[in-house]
């Protein structure tokens, strides 16, 4: 098997498998798993949103040495009036009785992420194969600097003209990412709960309206989905909490137990955890301040104020008060090596299809 079995995106990345990792965010990606798939035949991604551009540097340098294979990086980009997003006395009054609970002193506010240009402009100069983004446009600077050095470019998209948007900006692929997905909402043209636009109602109509490979994302986690996507139109899928569930992601024990708990089940679309709208299982904490959904500041600010709570509550177990990120189709992720994982998915989707992928 070859570039041949995996299409149109195996062409532009030198793959062997239709299948990408989908990158995490919050410390939750590793430099195994990314190696793991990519060295499988996939391509592997690390989510770099929270590294300062020195640590973007030596990451690529990590990845480089741990495969041989193409690899990705992914990069947030910033949404509008989030800089100037403070957090108030009344924010962090909310969350003080859940500081006070872990014997915590109440959070400082002060926390900002790093600078998305720096960050961006040391990612293309470290030169990885691929440079993957969520939430927005690429920079046309960006584009063009990136062409020229051969570095592939993935967007994201939540509705068809954002697909639209990032073809005509100048993306080589397109992840039609639909709201089954887990994780944080890559909405960008329109609010969030405009832009819902399921898996398998998306993946079809973006397909129809752009000419660069699609990747499908959202609630694939087995064979079925991924021969589902190839159906529908797309030319590859991206499986994010599936990988997620794996030996080699750095996900938290207490988040690793819930994927494989009965209450992955029941999953909701929370900003309560970071200001930005973001899928993961229901817990107390959700539950418990979900009236307070649109009270709560913009990603950094909320981000900021809830940093130590998440932390504190991983350490201890405490899958009450910590984000669970995790898609609709978390109850069918297997977990294991992701090498095993991955054959497992391809074997199911080649018996379904009755060709090799």
């Amino acid at each position: 098997m070859g570039v041949d079995t995996a299409g149109r995106l195996g062409g532009l990345l030198g793959l062997e498998h239709p299948v990408v990792q989908g990158p995490f965010g919050g410390g939750m990606s590793s430099v195994a798993l990314a190696a793991a798939v990519s060295e499988a035949g996939g391509l592997g991604s690390f989510g770099a949103h929270h590294l300062q551009p020195d640590a973007i540097t030596s990451l690529v340098k990590e990845l480089r040495a741990a495969t041989g294979r193409p690899f990705a990086v992914n990069l947030w980009v910033p949404q509008p009036g989030e800089e100037e997003a403070v957090a108030t006395a009344a924010d962090i009054a909310r969350v003080h009785p859940y500081y006070a609970e872990l014997g915590l002193p109440d959070p400082a506010t002060g926390r900002r992420t790093p600078d998305f240009a720096a960050q961006l402009d040391a990612l293309i100069a470290a030169g990885p194969p691929v440079i993957s983004l969520v939430m927005g446009v690429p920079p046309r600077h960006a584009v063009d600097e990136a062409r020229r050095r051969g570095i592939v470019l993935i967007g994201t998209a939540t509705t068809v003209a954002e697909a639209v948007a990032l073809e005509e900006a100048g993306v080589d692929a397109v992840v039609a990412s639909g709201s089954d997905a887990g994780g944080h909402r890559g909405a960008f043209l329109a609010p969030v709960r405009e832009s819902l636009v399921g898996t398998f109602a998306l993946v079809p109509q973006v397909a129809d309206a752009v000419a660069v490979p699609v990747i499908a994302a959202g609630g694939i986690t087995d064979g079925r989905g991924l021969a589902a996507a190839l159906v529908l139109g797309a030319d590859a899928v991206q499986i994010g909490t599936g990988f997620l569930a794996c030996a080699e992601s750095a996900a938290s024990e207490v988040h690793r137990r819930a994927l494989h708990s009965p209450e992955a089940a029941t999953t909701v679309l929370t900003r309560l955890f970071s200001g930005r709208t973001a899928r993961g299982i229901a817990n107390r904490f959700v539950r418990e301040l979900a009236a307070h959904e649109d009270a709560v500041p913009p990603y950094p600010a909320q981000n900021a104020l809830m940093l130590p709570l998440r932390a504190e509550a991983a350490a201890r177990g405490r899958s009450d008060l910590v984000n669970l990120w995790a898609g609709q189709a978390a109850a069918l992720a297997a977990g294991g090596p992701a090498a095993d994982y991955l054959a497992a998915v391809l074997a199911d989707a080649e018996r379904l299809l009755g060709r090799p992928l």
